[in-house]
């Protein structure tokens, strides 16, 4: 299992959109993101820094493996 980088919630957002997401729309501390097709939306909190599960779980939502994720933080 890879090691998770320590990055905010707009850090990941940014890497979504790289991945083809939008954002949608945001609700006081959470932003919604979507991607079509297939649909896919996943709901960042805009957090100076997210917890390792948390982001975790966004990557998962968005049929990302870690190793992309990272991929895409890095460019």
């Amino acid at each position: 299992m890879s090691r998770l980088p320590s990055i905010s919630g707009r850090d990941c957002c940014r890497v979504l959109e790289q991945a083809g997401f939008r954002h949608v729309r945001q609700e006081s501390s959470h932003i919604v993101m979507r991607k079509d097709p297939p649909f896919c939306q996943v709901v960042v909190p805009d957090h100076k820094e997210l917890d390792r599960g948390t982001l975790r779980a966004i990557i998962r939502q968005s049929g990302l493996s870690v190793e992309e994720f990272c991929e895409l933080l890095k460019k």
